[in-house]
């Protein structure tokens, strides 16, 4: 699909040589002197011409305006393009050959070279050539390489980070003073809390500021006794628990820049395991590249460690020394992760990276009231073992002399069991019909042959016993039965405890205010748009050719279809009434004996006055009138009434 984008006419003025850097700009509200006036509309003067003859006037100032404008640059267009359309490589070393496809772009086709820069181009694919300059140049090899890779153009000066004014410092201890679990005296807090009484009305002037502080440093207002004291308590409670901040310590260190990447950052060693990550991409290279090098030695900050299982970056930094924090502007959403193929859960993925869920569609199913669930997967096991079980057991009792002297413990597999190809797929007959056939094998390891053969004796004794006393006996549950009970009664109590489990969780949730669901993961269905893809409906299918004839939906469609058409009469009257309202009317009428006009086909042949002698007037009638005689189309009913001929008259 292709996206048609209307493009807006601008002026592009080159560009300086030098790089672009962001000014720091202060802004200055502009009070006008003089009084508003406002620009009037200048007349407007009627003029005896068409458009197509509407004189110039002044040449000059015509060709000034729609002439050919003074041809850019090639560097000067690099540079603008490079700036306008987000395209921010480093500084370009150019192979021969890519220099030479530059430089001679403009020469034509078929046509000798005609600059000098061309033909020094041309001349430098041959590498014996270049050997021979790089020896009048008189450099090695690698000198000359490494020469390539130099800044070119003006080097700016070192940044330097510039405030706006004198940065104040008041004294305030932090107001969640002191941290949760932690006992402080009583009188000092409340001593330690006046600071955020005498601060919390009080403003700020900022022409007045340095005269501010000097006058509080001599009236101690300050608060300095009251800051004395929070750090005497701020230092007790770092001596109990200096081991756990040492190991969640982010501190300021110097390190090494050893690589960077357009698309990533740069990475610095800080003497650690992993090399510290600076999230830079994109564009924003464009206004630091002359002050991050590789190899440089910079100062930075940590501000995170994560897992380094998880995350590709285990370690983020941020560049305190040089300061190149206000030229950062792509910022990363979510720091880059390994994805692994022991992944399956996305929810669980995201929540270990602590990225926001992502969001669907609410299902509307309220799991606490679900039916409770009491079909353990290990009963189909169980079901299988007792088949394979009563088959042998029957294959004794049909053929005795092929067990004869052998135990039924010693019995073993034929053939090598394979636990992943034990389920074979095919076909056969019965009764004239070829079904799909599933065959089962079952390792003889796994079945407990002689407690079947004890339980079968045992029912064989009984149903004799019965026998001799003019009984029946009838086998109610066999052993492997009750195994299966309990293991579905145990899938039912663990159902219960979970059920349990989630309404304590919900009742706490709603008494503290909590939301049920985690905040973001079920959105509403507008938010996700019409006509979303979804893979499990039929609508996506390749082969999709509409409804199954045999639906209800489609059914549906019929039945409302052929109400329709019973409404419409002769085909000149349509009643402007939903279906379900005419539904209602009709049950109305049934319920006061009203029966409907019925069309008669041979009253309508016999009527001479009557034109319309094509018209099938067995469609007409109650509402599910001939619906399952309308004709198929793709999977489809299609509609026998057509409107050719119908509005002639």
């Amino acid at each position: 699909m292709q996206t048609l984008q209307t493009l807006s006419f601008t002026t592009l003025l080159p560009l300086s040589s030098k790089p672009l850097l962001k000014p720091s700009v202060t802004y200055k509200p502009h009070v006008p002197n003089k009084p508003f006036k406002p620009h009037l509309p200048i007349p407007f003067l009627v003029r005896s011409y068409s458009s197509d003859e509407y004189p110039v006037g002044d040449d000059d100032a015509f060709l000034e305006s729609f002439g050919p404008r003074e041809k850019e640059s090639e560097e000067e267009a690099r540079k603008r393009n490079w700036i306008e359309r987000g395209w921010a490589p480093w500084e370009e070393i150019l192979t021969p050959e890519a220099d030479f496809a530059r430089k001679s772009l403009n020469e034509g086709e078929e046509v000798p070279l005609q600059s000098p820069e061309a033909i020094e181009a041309f001349r430098m694919l041959s590498p014996k050539y270049r050997k021979e300059k790089i020896k009048e140049m008189g450099l090695t090899e690698d000198e000359y390489y490494a020469k390539q890779f130099e800044i070119k153009g003006e080097i700016p000066d070192p940044l330097e980070t510039l405030w706006s004014g004198p940065m104040v410092l008041g004294l305030i201890p932090p107001r969640d003073w002191p941290p949760r679990g932690w006992e402080v005296d009583k009188d000092e807090l409340e001593f330690i809390r006046g600071a955020h009484k005498l601060y919390s009305a009080m403003r700020v002037d900022y022409e007045n500021v340095e005269e501010r502080v000097e006058k509080e440093k001599e009236t101690a207002a300050m608060c300095l006794e009251r800051y004395k004291v929070f750090l005497k308590q701020y230092h007790e409670w770092v001596e109990a628990n200096r081991d756990r901040l040492e190991e969640e310590s982010y501190k300021i260190c110097a390190g090494k820049v050893t690589a960077v990447h357009l698309y990533q950052g740069a990475f610095v060693d800080i003497g650690g395991v992993h090399d510290g990550w600076v999230p830079i991409k994109r564009n924003d290279w464009y206004w630091i590249r002359h002050h991050i090098k590789v190899g440089m030695h910079v100062i930075v900050e940590i501000l995170a460690k994560r897992d380094p299982y998880r995350f590709r970056f285990p370690i983020e930094l941020r560049f305190v020394q040089p300061n190149i924090d206000h030229l950062i502007f792509n910022k990363f959403d979510y720091p880059p992760i390994f994805h692994r193929d022991e992944d399956t859960n996305p929810d669980e993925l995201r929540r270990d990276c602590g990225r926001p869920p992502v969001p669907r569609k609410d299902p509307g199913v309220k799991w606490e009231e679900e039916p409770l669930l009491s079909n353990h997967p290990y009963v189909d096991k169980i079901w299988q073992i007792h088949n394979a079980e009563q088959m042998i057991l029957d294959d004794m009792e049909a053929n005795p002399d092929k067990y004869k002297g052998k135990k039924l413990t010693e019995l073993a597999d034929e053939e090598e069991f394979d636990e992943e190809n034990s389920v074979e797929y095919g076909k056969a007959y019965y009764k004239k019909a070829l079904l799909p056939k599933m065959t089962l094998k079952v390792s003889v390891k796994e079945l407990d042959l002689e407690a079947a053969y004890a339980e079968r004796q045992l029912h064989y004794k009984l149903w004799k016993e019965a026998q001799e006393r003019g009984e029946t006996y009838k086998i109610t549950r066999l052993r492997r039965n009750e195994e299966m009970d309990e293991y579905d009664f145990i899938h039912w109590r663990r159902s219960v405890e979970e059920r349990e489990a989630l309404l304590r969780d919900i009742s706490c949730r709603q008494a503290l205010g909590l939301p049920l669901e985690e905040p973001g993961r079920y959105v509403d269905a507008s938010y996700l748009g019409k006509d979303k893809y979804d893979p499990d409906s039929p609508l996506y299918r390749y082969d999709y050719w509409g409804e199954p004839k045999n639906s209800e939906k489609s059914k549906q469609e019929r039945v409302t279809d052929a109400h329709n058409k019973s409404i419409v009469g002769k085909g000149t009257v349509w009643y402007e009434m939903s279906y379900e309202d005419a539904i209602k009317q009709q049950m109305e009428r049934e319920a006061l004996g009203i029966k409907p006009k019925q069309y008669d086909e041979d009253d309508a042949v016999e009527d001479d006055d009557d034109d319309d002698d094509d018209f099938d007037y067995s469609i007409l009638g109650s509402p599910s009138a001939n619906v399952s005689n309308q004709p198929h189309v793709n999977g489809t009913e299609s509609l026998r009434l057509s409107d050719e001929g119908t509005f002639e008259d």
